[in-house]
């Protein structure tokens, strides 16, 4: 007898969108910031990061028009730099972080970017897994980067984001989004 493990259909994400971070988000940012960060950012440093709108890109994902997760990107030259991502424990495992993800990634490209790069706790693996999915690979370590608990991060960085091998990656996880999402592509 062999028994058949199916995998649960996916459960749709109700009225998602995507949309650029504004000051009316912030405190629904600054509720998932503290819950999923030792030492969380400032509303000021929120503010001042969004007010940079051609250096900076800052993202929201709302669920029936409820913020569940952000991302930012900073640029410096041909390079983006990821410069936060998070997403309210109480919907991890509906791939939000990797929408946020794509979503910041792809204005990068649009922006000219080459590389990509970030930082993650060494213990993180979800993410460091998420990023591989993206193209992501070590490319060094930060020694006690994260101040609040001594712990180390990696850096880790794509490049030749621009290429065509790239977009045709990026268009890879678009597609399987769309897959779990019950969409055709």
């Amino acid at each position: 007898m062999s028994a058949v493990l199916e995998r649960p259909a996916p459960i749709p994400l109700p009225r998602l969108d995507i949309v650029p971070m504004k000051r009316r988000h912030l405190r629904r940012v600054l509720g998932i910031e503290a819950r999923v960060y030792p030492r969380p950012w400032s509303a000021s440093l929120f503010l001042s990061e969004i007010s940079q709108k051609t250096t900076r890109t800052y993202v929201v994902a709302r669920i029936d028009g409820n913020v569940v997760g952000y991302a930012g990107m900073m640029y410096t030259g041909f390079e983006g730099h990821v410069t936060n991502i998070a997403v309210d424990p109480d919907v991890h495992g509906r791939k939000l972080g990797t929408r946020l993800l794509l979503t910041i990634i792809i204005e990068a490209i649009a922006r000219g970017c080459e590389i990509i790069s970030l930082e993650v706790r060494v213990t993180n693996k979800v993410a460091q897994a998420m990023y591989v999915k993206f193209g992501f690979s070590v490319t060094g370590t930060r020694r006690g980067y994260y101040i609040e608990t001594k712990e180390d991060a990696y850096v880790m960085e794509v490049s030749g984001a621009n290429s065509t091998e790239y977009r045709l990656r990026l268009q890879q996880i678009r597609a399987e989004l769309d897959r779990l999402d019950g969409r055709k592509r």
